[in-house]
């Protein structure tokens, strides 16, 4: 009776989680140098690999924590808490890529000063037409997110899990397509990455946003296997809840760059 649990909190065990997560981070970066000085991708590699075995791992036990009642309403609380400022860090992580778009936009330099011939889009980028695909795009991740806030509705308003699943399955394929429409964007793109600071700015904001929507598809679709396997409730359903907020985040950015990059930059 001295050890019986009498309050709603989860007292982790101890768990080796952070110390290699934070060794794979340390081999990840270290490899990224080496391979931006042409020593071979082998250790970047061998650090992704062991950032994405932390991640399973590790998430791994916080489902089955969820799944085995450890989650109690003041867990969940805190998960909450902790995933909203996860999205502010993105926030933040976006802004400054926003920053250097505005930035070199609004005081473009010229061959002469920031004054004299200062174009932008600087002379020779052909931009893309906003009005095509990118619209396209826009109205395929935002439909997106419409099926996704259909599968959470589902649960937490009518228990309905097969809506949900049917919810979850057209967000994650809507999502896939948009990474498809994306990569054929970027292989019919007039500029390249280097050699001009307009395409630096514009692969590096839509290509993390990109990379964004394939982790968020994933999340979405680890959230359908778990599904499908009886998890989730109407009260516990944090791990879904999470994906959808990510899920929106992604939306929420695109509407930015296509405003900003596509529409007002080009």
């Amino acid at each position: 009776m001295a050890h019986e649990k009498n309050h709603d909190y989860h007292i982790l065990p101890p768990s080796l989680w952070p110390l290699l997560g934070s060794l794979a981070g340390f081999v990840m970066l270290f490899g990224a140098v080496l391979f931006f000085h042409d020593h071979g991708p082998w250790m970047l590699l061998a650090g992704v690999v062991g950032v994405l075995y932390v991640m399973f791992g590790w998430w791994a036990d916080v489902v089955n924590e969820g799944e085995t009642g450890d989650h109690t309403p003041v867990v969940r609380i805190g998960l909450r808490y902790g995933f909203m400022m996860f999205i502010m860090s993105e926030v933040m992580f976006f802004a400054a890529w926003f920053w250097s778009f505005f930035k070199h936009a609004m005081y473009p330099m010229g061959p002469q000063s920031p004054l004299v011939d200062a174009v932008w889009p600087p002379v020779g980028i052909e931009t893309f037409d906003p009005w095509h695909l990118p619209l396209i795009n826009t109205l395929i991740l935002l439909c997106s997110g419409c099926a996704a806030t259909w599968a959470h509705h589902a649960l937490v308003h009518e228990n309905n899990r097969n809506d949900m699943k049917w919810g979850l399955i057209i967000a994650i394929a809507l999502g896939a397509i948009f990474t498809v429409f994306q990569a054929y964007e970027y292989s019919h793109a007039a500029f390249g990455f280097s050699g001009n600071i307009y395409g630096a700015n514009f692969f590096m904001a839509t290509g993390f946003h990109g990379a964004h929507v394939v982790i968020g598809t994933i999340f979405l679709f680890i959230c359908l296997i778990r599904l499908q396997r009886g998890h989730f409730t109407p009260e516990q359903h944090v791990g879904f809840e999470a994906a959808a907020w990510y899920w929106h985040f992604v939306d929420v950015v695109w509407l930015f760059l296509f405003a900003a990059v596509y529409i007002w930059g080009g």
